[in-house]
């Protein structure tokens, strides 16, 4: 990982579940020295441990960045122990979903530089897409830093404002969990249909696998991809009549489904 700060200031990482295991593994994979890392993880995993990362020892004074991978509940107390990097050249960088820049700002200091940051679940097995934003304290070079660190588990886009993470939180936030549904629901038709239970999940599987890794290859926009594989008045056309009818079919309750993610999402920015 080619940021000199980062491994000369040091990297703080609070908290190291699912989400900041993941990061740690692309930074370490990516050549981040293990010894410019401070982790605080209160039941610190058996990977972590023998990772190498300097584990819930006594934090750098001014470290390059923080990166808050605590869970939304535990911020409030996690993150006024580190108070004193506020105000600073330390750039925040933040994971939890429902934590809104003004809350860093009012707990660190109003200038403290802060990206907020919406990764997805894939991001486990470095295949999946963030979100950034950052106030005008973090400016060009927080974004940066910021998507030099979040790239290391996938894509990463920058949003125009801060009011547009609640939707992004509703299309790839809370995506993956819409496509782990559409398998479990595209594998229950199968049996429905006669196939038995193992083989009906594993063509779920594969074929949505393989055609979001179609739709990433291809040049072509899924719509187009959608009409190549549509004969006329074939199946996928019989099937299509279906899932694209206005009022119940894929626009519909996608459109509800995102909807509800967000205004969720706003919700629990408010506290």
């Amino acid at each position: 990982m080619e940021n000199s700060r980062i491994a000369q200031q040091g990297l703080v990482l609070l908290g190291c579940g699912k989400m900041g295991s993941a990061m740690l593994a692309g930074w370490l994979a990516r050549g981040l020295p293990a010894a410019s890392v401070w982790v605080r993880d209160p039941a610190p995993s058996e990977w972590l441990q023998a990772t190498g990362v300097r584990l819930n020892e006594d934090l750098p004074l001014a470290p390059a960045i923080v990166l808050v991978a605590v869970k939304p509940q535990m911020m409030a107390e996690a993150l006024p122990t580190l108070r004193q990097m506020g105000n600073g050249e330390t750039l925040f960088v933040s994971v939890a979903a429902g934590t809104p820049i003004t809350f860093f700002e009012a707990t660190l200091g109003q200038q403290t530089p802060v990206v907020r940051a919406m990764p997805n679940t894939p991001a486990a097995i470095s295949q999946g897409i963030t979100a950034i934003v950052g106030n005008t304290q973090a400016g060009n070079q927080g974004l940066d830093e910021a998507e030099l660190l979040l790239s290391a588990v996938g894509e990463v886009v920058r949003l125009e404002n801060e009011a547009q993470i609640d939707a992004v939180t509703g299309v790839s936030g809370s995506g993956p969990a819409y496509v782990f549904h559409m398998i479990e629901t595209l594998a229950a038709a199968g049996r429905e249909q006669g196939l038995p239970d193992a083989m009906a999940l594993q063509l779920a599987r594969a074929t949505v696998a393989g055609a979001g890794a179609l739709a990433m290859a291809a040049d072509e926009d899924p719509s187009e991809l959608r009409v190549n594989v549509t004969s006329p008045n074939g199946t996928t056309q019989a099937a299509l009549e279906v899932l694209m009818d206005p009022e119940y079919g894929f626009p519909a309750l996608m459109r509800r489904a995102v909807t509800a993610a967000a205004d969720r999402s706003r919700e629990l920015a408010r506290g």
